[in-house]
């Protein structure tokens, strides 16, 4: 299934949306999303100028291949503007790929894992009052995440606070808004609009000194690209946590771990595996949670479903 032609979309009033969409020989289209808030056409134009050029004629089921050749094709890597056009670019062959199968895309990537995704409201006012008041209706409509953030006396205006309510829309000029700041005045309000939330709707809070760096534990199967993005970002000070493991149901990553001096922990899975073995396994990736004292895993492209009792334990 050859690559024929693909094209950047542009649209939407009052800000920019990028879209990139590519058309195959057999008449599949995929889309996949290059918006950069803020910055919106250099990635169309890098698709447009660079991008798209190398994709007509390439197989659109060699999915890893063309990413890894977008990715190391460039003399300079990564940042904002590269990453997000290689991210359109796989977003779009993955959804050629799901139609050419005929299935929902989860399922090729080992099926649904999860009943809900958490997300967060955006409560903002012009006072701690106001700001009160959005954080109950959130509250109303069952939001269990909420951010506030309220106006800042003796400052004309303070990022993340409009007139925008249920929504909040940063792109609200042509050019970015410039907001003058103070720290002093800042630091003053803030925990005055924390006492206000904590005395009206109770808060349970976990505070970390910022010098400590959380601990992580990637979850990879058989394709490294994201654990080696991870590894690197990691190594070069980029990522402020610490990688605690690495777990894999492949032994293959195992000589790339103890490059990096990490700890890599094979629990492989047979083809076919019960839900018994599974959770089997499951529990012994909960223990090296506990033991290695983990706070957030990764899961860097790792194909397997997890169970409702895993994910339970991770929450």
């Amino acid at each position: 299934m050859k690559i024929i032609d693909a094209r950047v979309i542009v649209c939407c009033p009052g800000r920019n949306f990028v879209t990139l969409k590519i058309i195959t020989d057999s008449g599949l289209h995929g889309v996949g999303d290059a918006t950069l808030n803020g910055r919106e056409l250099s990635v169309a134009s890098y698709l447009t100028d660079h991008v798209i050029p190398c994709l007509i004629g390439r197989d659109a089921h060699q999915i890893e291949d063309i990413w890894q050749y977008l990715y190391r094709g460039a003399y300079w890597r990564r940042g904002p503007v590269t990453m997000s056009a290689i991210a359109a670019v796989d977003t779009a062959l993955w959804d050629i790929k799901a139609k050419a199968a005929g299935l929902p895309l989860y399922q090729l990537l080992g099926g649904r894992s999860r009943s809900g995704v958490m997300v967060y409201g955006h409560a903002n006012g012009r006072d701690i009052a106001e700001t009160a008041d959005e954080v109950q209706r959130y509250i109303e409509l069952g939001y269990r995440a909420i951010r506030a953030q309220s106006g800042v006396p003796g400052m004309k205006s303070t990022y993340g606070v409009s007139g925008d309510k249920m929504y909040y829309e940063p792109a609200d000029a042509d050019l970015p808004t410039e907001n003058v700041w103070s720290t002093t005045k800042y630091l003053d309000h803030v925990p005055k609009l924390f006492e206000a939330l904590r005395l009206r709707f109770g808060m349970d809070l976990q505070l970390h000194a910022l010098s400590r760096r959380p601990r992580l534990l990637l979850m990879v199967s058989r394709h490294g690209h994201c654990l080696n993005d991870l590894l690197f970002r990691s190594q070069a000070g980029q990522l402020h946590a610490e990688v605690g493991a690495i777990v894999s149901n492949h032994p293959d990553f195992g000589p790339l771990a103890a490059g990096f001096r990490i700890p890599f922990h094979h629990l492989p899975l047979a083809a076919g595996a019960s839900a018994e073995a599974k959770r089997a396994q499951e529990l012994s990736v909960e223990a090296l949670i506990e033991a290695e004292r983990i706070d957030l895993v990764i899961l860097a492209r790792y194909m397997q479903i997890l169970s409702p009792a895993f994910c339970a334990f991770l929450r």
